[in-house]
């Protein structure tokens, strides 16, 4: 399906992204014997790369779409953050980041060995009380410069005023999209869309034995929640989205799966873009959809180009 929107309309869209920042490490290398300390394989690193991860992700995601992208956020004051910095100036994205005294930044380092991960390792403080109220005052303060929000919760401490960031966002009658982590999704209350995956969504409303039990249980959830849409990714079975008057479904769209991380980062960032350009809630997920067909295809947190989306 041609996209009935073209790239252009995605560059007067302005995203401000908020939530937890990370700097994905990766480090490859070969992998020839076996450790004889324990059996385990032995990596010999030959190249190093740094990416941004989880919120910064999302930025680096609207970024490559060629929308206006902020970033909001909380880092170490310690080198991962000065690196954090100059990979999102690389990107183009206006960095309102947060330089936190009191705790390190958080870190993903990912081992990959003959083209696959054979560890993670992850290094992660929560943020401090205060650095947290000084981000919520700014956050209100940056929210009439833009367009969509896009809270990014990986449960790591920064959105622990989630609720207070919604409902300010409304107020100024924003697009708020939320990708939910944990048990309690009662404090994403009135966001615009959330948009969780299946095991997420399982957390919260149970196991279903049907499309039917799912659609009534997703629907539930939506209603009691205020929200205008519920998006739920479903891996290999697509992506369904619920409204207020309609259920629409939409199948994978990958051609094929290498490697999945990052992938509901490109998906949320591609819907705030298309819904920032003032795209219908179908044009917009089969947008995304199609985003997140492509990321897959690459290795480790990726993003996708206006060109590898819409051609041209």
């Amino acid at each position: 399906m041609n996209a009935p929107f073209q790239a252009p309309a995605l560059d007067k869209v302005r995203i401000l992204v908020a939530g937890d920042v990370m700097l994905d490490r990766y480090w490859f290398g070969e992998v020839a014997r076996i450790s004889p300390e324990a059996p385990v394989p032995i990596v010999r690193v030959e190249k190093r790369e740094a990416r941004l991860g989880g919120a910064a992700n999302v930025a680096r995601n609207t970024a490559a779409l060629g929308a206006h992208a902020g970033l909001l956020g909380i880092v170490g004051a310690d080198e991962a953050g000065t690196e954090v910095e100059q990979l999102l100036h690389a990107s183009g994205i206006h960095s309102y980041l947060k330089r936190d005294e009191a705790i390190s930044t958080i870190i993903k380092l990912r081992v990959i060995g003959r083209q696959q991960q054979m560890l993670r390792i992850d290094f992660e403080e929560a943020p401090s009380d205060a650095v947290l109220r000084n981000k919520l005052m700014q956050y209100r303060a940056l929210l009439a410069d833009y367009d969509v929000i896009v809270l990014s919760d990986y449960a790591k401490g920064s959105l622990v005023n989630v609720s207070d960031m919604i409902a300010a966002a409304r107020a100024e009658n924003k697009i708020v999209m939320v990708d939910p982590k944990g048990d309690d999704f009662t404090r994403y209350a009135g966001a615009t869309v959330l948009t969780p995956n299946k095991g997420e969504l399982k957390r919260i409303v149970g196991s279903w034995n049907s499309e039917e039990q799912l659609t009534e249980k997703a629907q539930n959830m939506r209603e009691a929640l205020q929200l205008e849409a519920l998006l739920l990714t479903r891996s290999e079975e697509g992506m369904t989205l619920y409204t207020k008057d309609d259920r629409f479904h939409i199948p994978a769209a990958a051609r094929e799966v290498f490697d999945v991380s990052g992938a509901g980062d490109t998906v949320i960032a591609t819907m705030a873009a298309m819904l920032g350009a003032g795209a219908g809630w179908q044009d917009a997920v089969q947008t995304a959809n199609r985003a997140g067909g492509i990321v897959v295809g690459k290795l480790g947190t990726a993003t996708v180009t206006r060109e590898e989306l819409f051609g041209g």
